[in-house]
């Protein structure tokens, strides 16, 4: 297997764009990793093209063909490049990183491109948004995640009951908090505390969508959106683009020591796809994470900066427990400790996470490596992590019973080609 090298990241601000088309969202993550890499997209071997969206706007199929067209007739991608489309829920970024690596570590290419474009924001079709990420549960036979959730809350003496103005992912992330509180002991304020961290980080992101720090109690004063999460404990509804250019070691020999000194190696990345099970039980993302540091030989221990996926700041607790990091039902504690605050011992989140720099479905799994690529060369300014040379990033998305439908852990490191 060659070793693979990300050489160029790039991300757009994530907000509500709904005047920017996927086109001009495109061309901008386009233009920012050629110009954060210092290489010519041309010398791209394949291009592995994220998105979930693009059918709510007319196009079905042959999305990344379309998109990229203009890039190709430009010149800036050669005409003749194969384009993989890619679509896994709030994963597909890590699933199109994924491909584009895999390419490289298998002989097949020497550089590839990822890319994740999405506009989720429709003012004038709020229910197309709604539709879109209900979407990423079992439309075909909704009836079996329904009684699947409805028993396991009753089970639990809790309840289940979701709303049609309201995205159902939702209340299965509610439900699984409330388990967790009754189970364990967190406490609303342990969640508030992610929350907090979180946007305070992304007040440092200028590509945040939310660049408001907030505390602890702010965090609880916000509006409710279903007990016990408020809506600052919610990611966003979000538009915007990231791309990664990643090489072989082979390849990086051959370009200018400015692009040398810069590479960040990977690691290894892992997929998993989730399964209906109790709450409880291991979940996709720990099998994942297990799975990742089996194959690498890398320790939970030895990351020492992570970004993770807090759709819901619930999701943040569970996942640090997932990963290793602390033990089951420690998560609240460990993030109101500061452990996982900028200057704490592992941060998380340092971009501000998906409740503070948004949410943009295809682009959140590449900004992601963004972020870890930026603070592993030591490039993030003032929300800089210290001495970080380990960075892992967990990306999961849809819904298969509790756990997500797809997942993908990943660990980059900086050192020396």
């Amino acid at each position: 297997m060659n070793d693979v090298y990300v050489i160029g990241v790039a991300t757009t601000p994530f907000k509500r764009w709904p005047e920017t088309t996927h086109r001009t969202l495109t061309q901008w993550a386009l233009d920012g990793v050629q110009k954060d890499a210092g290489v010519e997209l041309s010398r791209a071997d394949g291009v592995w093209f994220g998105n979930c969206a693009l059918h709510v706007f007319g196009q079905a199929t042959s999305r990344g063909q379309v998109l990229l067209s203009e890039a190709m007739r430009a010149g800036q991608l050669e005409a003749s490049t194969p384009v993989v489309n890619v679509e896994a829920g709030c994963a597909t970024g890590s699933l199109a990183f994924h491909g584009a690596a895999q390419a490289i570590a298998a002989g097949q290419a020497r550089v590839t491109l990822a890319v994740g474009v999405e506009k989720t924001f429709l003012p004038h079709a709020l229910e197309k948004t709604k539709d879109l990420f209900d979407g990423a549960m079992d439309r075909l036979t909704p009836e079996v995640p329904t009684q699947f959730f409805e028993q396991a809350a009753a089970a639990h003496g809790l309840q289940f009951t979701p709303r049609p103005d309201r995205i159902a992912l939702l209340d299965v992330c509610a439900l699984q908090a409330s388990w967790h509180m009754k189970t364990f002991g967190t406490t609303v304020e342990q969640l508030a505390a992610s929350a907090a961290k979180n946007h305070t980080h992304g007040a440092l992101n200028p590509s945040a969508q939310y660049q408001k720090a907030m505390t602890v109690a702010e965090v609880l004063a916000d509006k409710q959106v279903l007990a016990p999460l408020t809506r600052a404990m919610c990611a966003p509804i979000s538009d915007g683009a990231a791309a990664v250019l990643l090489c072989s070691s082979d390849e990086l020999k051959t370009l200018p020591a400015a692009v040398r000194d810069r590479a960040v190696k990977l690691v290894g990345v892992e997929l998993t796809s989730g399964r209906y099970r109790a709450l409880g039980e291991r979940s996709v993302t720990q099998v994942c994470a297990e799975r990742l540091f089996k194959r690498t030989g890398v320790a939970p221990s030895s990351v020492q900066v992570a970004e993770v996926h807090d759709a819901t700041s619930f999701s943040e607790l569970s996942t640090v427990e997932a990963l290793g990091f602390c033990a089951q039902g420690k998560g609240g504690a460990y993030v109101a400790s500061g452990i996982a605050s900028l200057g704490g011992e592992r941060p998380i989140n340092l971009s501000g996470g998906l409740v503070s720099k948004g949410h943009p479905l295809a682009a959140s799994g590449l900004a992601m490596v963004h972020e870890l690529v930026t603070q592993l060369r030591g490039e993030a300014g003032a929300r800089q992590a210290k001495a970080a040379r380990v960075g892992l990033w967990q990306n999961a998305g849809g819904l298969t019973g509790f756990d997500e439908a797809a997942c993908a852990v990943g660990i980059l490191e900086r050192r020396a080609a």
